[in-house]
């Protein structure tokens, strides 16, 4: 097993904090996270990749510990994501790699393999949405919020920063609560109590509206590119349905969709399962 190293790099200006772990020379692994998260819910994850993979995990502007700028400083769009961590990957000379996307990390990874598809060996998305239909009845306050993005929406909105509903997002759905450790939750929860970041948060859920405009585009980028694709989903994510999941063998005929009995996190109650299906799907995508 690989050591990880727990490493920082200026981006532009920008400061990313990152994991990383494996063969300098082996294939290459970015592991995107998501909301409230970072790159720490890939802990258990990466020992179980490392001895094959470069693995690099970032996390992800305004997340973890890489910068949290004011946004008067800085643009927090979805766009503005992916471009950092396009250039992230460039100044770690990580030149071509599959990358595992979850939640927000889906949109941001999907933007860069739009922007830059040839670095893009393999995508594993976990619970990472790409089509309308997978988006569940939960969205509903944040699309209220597109419709209308008046003070009175995104104020609605903030309960959705607080810790019981960072729990819920670990647990809901979830047969054994008693396996999910509380160090993810309560890491989120001590990040998002730094000044400013339920603003970044909120910003963030307006603009993930911008995501699902650019769901016909990451759709032409499967039918044309036809990356090799494996989802392994939750199936009992609040937010992200199965037919999400099911919906990539449309565009991608040769898509491997696995399900696990399990919510949003699926790290957390499968680590073992999804590290196994990873190395099952990488050796023949190189």
């Amino acid at each position: 097993m690989s050591a990880i190293r727990y490493k920082r790099v200026d981006v532009d200006g920008f400061g990313v904090a990152y994991r990383e772990a494996g063969p300098a020379n082996g294939p290459g692994l970015l592991l995107l996270h998501g909301f409230p998260t970072s790159s720490h819910m890939f802990r258990d994850l990466i020992p179980k990749l490392s001895d094959r993979y470069r693995v690099v995990a970032p996390d992800l502007p305004g997340f973890g510990q890489s910068d949290l700028p004011s946004r008067e400083q800085f643009e927090y769009t979805f766009s503005s994501m992916a471009t950092v961590m396009t250039r992230f990957t460039e100044i770690v000379k990580l030149d071509s790699f599959a990358v595992y996307v979850f939640d927000y990390g889906s949109p941001t990874g999907l933007r860069m393999a739009v922007e830059h598809p040839e670095r893009v060996t393999a995508i594993i998305t976990q619970n990472g949405n790409a089509y309308v239909e997978g988006l569940s009845d939960g969205w509903n306050p944040i699309r209220a919020y597109w419709k209308e993005p008046t003070q009175a929406n995104r104020d609605a909105l903030r309960a959705l920063l607080t810790p019981e509903t960072t729990y819920w997002q670990y647990t809901t759905g979830v047969k054994d609560a008693s396996l999910v450790s509380p160090d993810g939750y309560n890491l989120d929860n001590y990040y998002m109590t730094r000044p400013g970041a339920h603003e970044v948060q909120l910003d963030l859920f307006l603009d993930y509206a911008s995501n699902v405009d650019m769901y016909p585009r990451f759709q032409a980028y499967f039918r044309q590119h036809r990356p090799p694709l494996l989802a392994v989903w939750g199936n009992a994510d609040p937010f992200f349905l199965p037919v999400g999941a099911e919906a990539f063998k449309r565009d991608i005929e040769n898509a491997k969709v696995m399900f696990f009995d399990t919510g949003h996190f699926a790290l957390e109650t499968h680590c073992d399962e999804i590290a196994a299906a990873i190395r099952d799907f990488l050796p023949a995508t190189r």
